[in-house]
């Protein structure tokens, strides 16, 4: 079993890591159907999209992409329905409360960082318990460049006063282990969240992980002080 030795800080990704977004995600995208007069599409369906945010909703709802001329009005209209609903249905995965609080019983250093801009970032970190005790919540937006770009671990790292190095970043999608390795620190592939049949050995993460507790056993840390 692979363990990542004097591990100061932990970084997760959010949607399909952390928390299960996809209903209220999906129910942003599906109340556009239906004030169409369209038939609503389950939640099945949407799920497996939910980690490409607004491209994937709006692919699986009316199956257009970024290239369709109509695409900025709709994934605004999108955005102000999920503004309106983002903490409704979204729940914590089975296992992560227990795993931050095991960090934050350790006394290690964690944070959040995401391609989820801070316009949605901000009001759902805050409006939902456990990530009160996150040290550092980096958005899409929060540097010049999204990942797989290591800009945003990289200020997150900074942030809790750490070395890249130091840190290990857990996330659900490609883009996720490309920033992580490129930032030079440790990279987990969580496999529980939207990936369906998706073969994250081909990522090039360090390891993978099918439930967050599985997560500790992998953590060997280095006192932060």
């Amino acid at each position: 079993m692979m363990t990542f030795d004097a591990v100061k800080a932990v970084l997760f990704d959010l949607d399909g890591t952390l928390i299960d977004s996809a209903p209220d995600l999906a129910a942003a995208a599906d109340k556009m159907r239906t004030d169409r007069g369209l038939p609503p599409v389950p939640l099945e369906k949407y799920r497996p999209m939910a980690g490409a945010g607004a491209r994937g909703m709006l692919g699986v709802a009316f199956g257009i992409g970024p290239e369709h001329a109509d695409f900025p009005v709709l994934r605004e209209e999108f955005f102000r329905n999920y503004e309106s609903c983002m903490t409704q249905r979204t729940l914590v995965f089975d296992g992560v409360a227990q795993l931050i609080a095991s960090l934050v019983e350790r006394d290690i250093p964690w944070g959040v960082v995401t391609n989820k801009s801070m316009r949605f970032t901000a009001p759902l970190t805050k409006g939902m318990p456990l990530f009160a005790s996150a040290r550092a919540v980096v958005g899409g937006d929060s540097t010049p460049h999204p990942k797989p770009h290591p800009a945003p671990l990289l200020e997150a790292a900074r942030q809790l006063s750490v070395k890249p190095i130091e840190c290990v970043y857990v996330g659900d999608d490609l883009r996720d282990v490309q920033a992580g390795r490129a930032a030079g620190m440790g990279t987990v592939a969580a496999t529980y969240g939207y990936l369906g049949s998706t073969d994250v050995r081909e990522w090039g993460a360090d390891t993978h992980i099918e439930t967050p507790l599985a997560l500790l056993p992998l953590l060997k840390f280095r006192p932060t002080a």
